[in-house]
Order: C-alpha cells, then sequence, then structure tokens
C-alpha cells in the first residue's frame, strides 16, 4: 500500500508540474494570437489578457492526453534513473502491479476533469465568445434555445429585430410559425410580423403567408394591419452565423448538455454532434488511462538497456496516433456515419486493449 502511494504522489507531483508549465506555454500563445486578432482595434492590454485568460484553458483541456503521457514518461524515467524500479521489480512486482497507482490517479483525473474542469471551460469559453464578438460586430447577432422555440436576434444600422420560432430545420434556415419584431435605432417598436415560414435567403428572409401590424403610438395595429403571400425582411444573419450561433459542445457544461441536447430536438435540430461530445467526454476518464498504459509500455524498462529517447518518442507517437484516430471517430459519429457509442468508446477501449497487449507481450515474451 504504501509503494502505491508513493507512485501516485510522484505521478500526482509530476502532473501538476507539466499541467502548470503548458498552461504558461498556452498562455502565451493565446496572448500572441489576442493580440494579433484585436491588437489593430485598439483594444486596451488588459481586455486582450482577459481574453486570453478565458481561452487559455479551452486549449489546456484539449492537451490533458499529452500532459498525461508525458507525466507517464517522466515518471517512469525518473523511477529507471534512480534503479527505483529495478528494485520494485526485483521484490517480485509486475508491471501491471506498479502501474495500479498511475492508473488510479489518471482516472481520478479524468473525472475530475469532466465534472469540475468541463464546467470551467464552458463558462469561460462561452464568456470568451461573448466578449469577442462584441469586440468584433458589437454583439448585435444572438440565438438561443429554450423550450417555447427558437429565438434570433439581429442588428444593423436601420434597428434590431428579434425573431422567434417554434421549430426550425436541421440549420435553421427555414423557421416555421415565426414572429418577428423590429425596433427602432432608438429601441422603440416599429412593426410586428407573423408568417408561416421564413427562408433565409442571401441578406434578407423570405416570409409566406406574412400578416404584418405597425407598432406606433396612435395608429391602430389591426385596421392598419396587410396580408402579404410573400414578404422579404432584411437580414444580417448568414447560416454559418446561425450555425455558430448555437455554440460548441465545448462551450456548454456536460451537467447542461442533456437538457440542451433535449431542447435542440425539441426544436427541430439535430443533436448528433452534441450527443458524440456527451459520450467522448463521459470516455474521457477510460482514454487519459490509454495514454498512461501506452506510454508505459516503452518507459518501464532499466535506462541502461539504452534507446531512451526513441522509446520515448515512439510513445509519444502511438500516443498521437490514438488521440488523432479519437478525432477521426468524433467526425466520423458527428456525420452519423458510424454509431456515436462507436465513435465515442471505440477509440479508448481499443487504446486500452492495444497497450496492454503490448505490455503483456514485452513482460511475458
Amino acid at each position: 500500500m504504501t509503494l502505491h502511494l508513493y507512485f501516485a504522489r510522484k505521478f500526482l507531483v509530476m502532473f501538476l508540474g507539466l499541467l502548470v508549465v503548458f498552461f504558461a506555454l498556452q498562455l502565451l500563445l493565446d496572448m500572441v494570437e489576442q493580440l494579433h486578432e484585436f491588437g489593430a482595434d485598439d483594444v486596451p492590454f488588459f481586455q486582450i489578457f482577459r481574453l486570453t485568460l478565458l481561452i487559455a484553458p479551452v486549449g489546456l483541456y484539449q492537451i490533458l492526453p499529452l500532459i498525461m503521457i508525458l507525466s507517464t514518461i517522466s515518471l517512469f524515467l525518473s523511477l529507471a534513473r534512480s534503479s527505483e524500479l529495478v528494485v520494485v521489480r526485483a521484490s517480485g512486482r509486475s508491471a501491471m502491479a506498479s502501474l495500479m497507482a498511475p492508473l488510479l490517479v489518471a482516472f481520478l483525473i479524468g473525472m475530475l476533469t469532466v465534472t469540475t474542469l468541463n464546467p470551467i471551460v464552458a463558462v469561460t469559453s462561452k464568456r470568451y465568445e461573448e466578449i469577442s464578438e462584441t469586440l468584433r460586430s458589437g454583439g448585435q447577432s444572438t440565438l438561443s434555445i429554450s423550450r417555447e422555440g427558437l429565438w434570433l436576434r439581429q442588428g444593423d444600422a436601420f434597428g434590431q429585430t428579434v425573431i422567434h420560432a417554434a421549430r426550425a430545420n436541421s440549420d435553421a434556415s427555414v423557421l416555421y410559425g415565426v414572429t418577428f419584431v423590429s425596433y427602432a435605432p432608438g429601441g422603440n417598436p416599429e412593426r410586428r410580423i407573423e408568417a408561416e415560414s421564413a427562408t433565409l435567403l442571401d441578406r434578407s428572409w423570405l416570409l409566406r403567408n406574412a400578416k404584418t401590424w405597425p407598432l406606433k403610438v396612435d395608429v391602430n395595429a389591426e385596421e392598419n394591419a396587410q396580408i402579404h403571400d410573400e414578404l422579404e425582411w432584411r437580414s444580417t444573419l448568414t447560416r454559418e452565423r446561425i450555425r455558430d450561433g448555437f455554440g460548441t459542445p465545448t462551450t456548454i457544461s456536460i451537467w447542461d448538455l442533456p437538457n440542451f441536447i433535449q431542447q435542440l430536438d425539441q426544436a427541430g435540430f439535430s443533436s448528433l454532434r452534441h450527443r458524440v461530445w456527451l459520450q467522448m467526454e463521459i470516455a474521457k476518464p477510460v482514454f487519459l488511462m490509454s495514454m498512461v498504459l501506452i506510454a508505459a509500455v516503452f518507459t518501464m524498462r532499466h535506462i541502461r538497456f539504452g534507446r531512451t529517447g526513441l522509446a520515448v518518442l515512439a510513445s509519444v507517437l502511438l500516443g498521437f496516433t490514438m488521440y488523432y484516430v479519437r478525432n477521426f471517430a468524433q467526425i466520423l459519429g458527428e456525420n452519423g456515419q458510424i454509431p456515436i457509442s462507436l465513435a465515442a468508446w471505440a477509440p479508448p477501449v481499443a487504446s486500452v486493449m492495444l497497450a496492454l497487449g503490448l505490455l503483456l507481450h514485452m513482460e511475458d515474451g
């Protein structure tokens, strides 16, 4: 038990040390990127630094598998240099017994990452998108989904328009049961439009079976209402901006994701991308454990055997390979080409099985 605690503490210290180093590097890289993007717009440095702090956890969250591999490599190379690994193996402990503590720590880190770090990353990345969108375009277009349907807001020099739809097609380019309420630049309501459907065209909405009411003071709205078979209404929205308005799955906490998926389904949108992300997050602890196993396969040996650099390179390359296989499976799952469970769970399970196979082969021949 004491030996397991020693390995666990040593592995955790190395993981936290590498985490701090990579966080500092991530801050530096993000700072350069934010200066390049907003530096020419006379954005204050404090605001740029704030954006950097908000976006840095996202990058760190993505490279956790790499940090896990490097932590495992550092652990076993350290044990090999001090001959502690030789003593452990000479005492009769197998490789799997020596790996139990690092694997348990990796699993706990994975659970903490999914349950705690994921919501933090979701909040910071969402806040980053809001602030950056405000700096780029004044934050004049927003999108939200609720139990009542889809809500959109667009704006230009002529004022703001709030759009509500009961449902929509998969990319929100066609809205059904739609209501438009336009506001003047001063904020006063100007017009209300209800239509059977609204189709997004190039810089305009095409409304079918529409009825309009003026919303001006001292004007009888119903007496001055007009009915149109087709009506065009200006738009500053595009399909890309609407799709981005849903937010990437990383901007939604894993605790809120099931409810958000349900709302997407009720509004008529495809929730496949978010379903795949949810399952991949649940499978993340297993994937982090596989990174520990992959790194251990090549580094659980005495340093006098030589070719240490080659072993480290092989473990990193194999880890990257499995990471990209995981990303490729995610893309296939989001496109509906393979089942969600297969996209999310096949890469981590395959990584664990591959690493175990290699480890047992090297142990027993």
